[in-house]
């Protein structure tokens, strides 16, 4: 049993999210990295191969893909082989190099916003044109916007690829099976491919259903690339390691063509962390899947108790999308970080008025958090 209850000492290990606020009160809840010890199966492999003192250029381990195959079979129902699963060094990479390598420069890239922000950098990392598809919320959920996409493609036709973010960051939706049709079938019929990041895809909650896109149908099987990692769930970002699912062989080609020369191998520790992750540590996952639900069960509450704050409904993810314009801030960053939160700000995934809040803690570390936040709003 894991004790997600264990206030994890972050400070001084050159951690990205705890070295932002380095010396100052502030509890860091921006970037998606959870304050979770990773599963003692994981680290004990890690410390096994280390001690073997060599980390040359190294393959995958042999039953990596095998237990990737059969993974997808177990939880998804989806059928996948072994020459449809290819390695990256991390998801936002594979972003990159589907842009690079799908998109011509005189074609653009697709995507819903607000939006995961690589994907809108990615794009133009590459000087393609990005085409925003705003989302709405309508009584009180955020729907995908299916039909503001069928009007973008019908009006653009330089469109060759969408991104497409499922479980939906920063919006913490996990799409339906009704919506993903739609999405394939509106991209099918105007020759546009789907880049699917579905890195959050085992962290939907209350028992919610994960359907790969590319799962959908024959249609999306053959115009999806499929990202995927066990880096957020089971917290292992700073090791790196992901792989993309791509079942049409003319696309794989065309996937790989864009990241020659860019191509970064995966170190002995990526393997052996996703290896270990995926064949030994589903009840640990299991597990943080209900700590973490309490944890946002009790965000919900206290938000609701604050005058000001809406919480968009949590799907999926570790991450709160929380609308703050009601409270009039000239800059809501600076507010909450003088309150003693650190939380994303909604501008940077084009979300102006909201704040994105990582509630993958130990609880004190959310109540705290929630009792500054109560205390600064209560003092405007």
């Amino acid at each position: 049993m894991s004790d997600f209850d264990v206030v994890l000492n972050r400070k001084g290990t050159n951690s990205t999210k705890w070295d932002k606020y380095r010396d100052q009160d502030i509890i860091p809840m921006w970037v998606a990295d959870m304050d979770f010890r990773v599963p003692d199966q994981i680290i004990d492999a890690i410390k096994e191969r280390a001690e073997h003192g060599a980390f040359g250029y190294n393959t995958p381990p042999d039953d990596l893909k095998d237990v990737i195959i059969k993974r997808m079979k177990t939880l998804y129902a989806w059928s996948v082989s072994d020459e449809q699963i290819y390695f990256l060094p991390g998801v936002v990479p594979g972003i990159s190099q589907a842009c690079r390598g799908l998109v011509k420069p005189d074609e653009a890239v697709v995507t819903a916003t607000p939006i995961y922000h690589p994907f809108l950098a990615a794009p133009e990392n590459f000087e393609r044109d990005i085409l925003r598809v705003p989302s709405k919320m309508i009584d009180g959920r955020w729907p995908f916007p299916v039909e503001g996409l069928r009007s973008t493609l019908a009006e653009n036709s330089k469109a060759s690829l969408m991104l497409l973010c499922s479980p939906y960051n920063p919006l913490s939706r996990v799409l339906n099976r009704g919506e993903l049709s739609d999405i394939v079938n509106t991209c099918f019929e105007h020759n546009v491919t789907i880049c699917s990041d579905e890195i959050h895809c085992e962290l939907n909650l209350a028992g919610r259903e994960h359907i790969p896109t590319a799962s959908i149908s024959r249609e999306a099987a053959e115009i999806t690339i499929t990202l995927m990692a066990p880096t957020k769930t089971f917290n292992l970002a700073g090791l790196g390691g992901a792989f993309c699912i791509i079942q049409n062989e003319g696309l794989m080609e065309r996937f790989k063509e864009g990241g020659k020369g860019m191509y970064q191998k995966l170190s002995t520790f990526a393997y052996i962390s996703m290896l270990v992750a995926y064949r030994d540590c589903e009840p640990w996952r299991k597990e943080l899947l209900g700590y973490l639900q309490s944890n946002c069960d009790y965000l919900a509450e206290r938000i609701a108790k604050i005058a000001g704050i809406n919480l968009s409904p949590v799907e999926a993810t570790y991450l709160a999308w929380l609308d703050v314009s009601a409270l009039g801030l000239n800059d809501p960053m600076a507010f909450f970080e003088a309150a003693g939160v650190g939380l994303s700000d909604g501008t940077q995934f084009e979300g102006p008025g909201f704040m994105r809040l990582n509630f993958a803690c130990a609880r004190e570390t959310l109540v705290e958090a929630c009792d500054r936040i109560e205390t600064a709003i209560a003092a405007l």
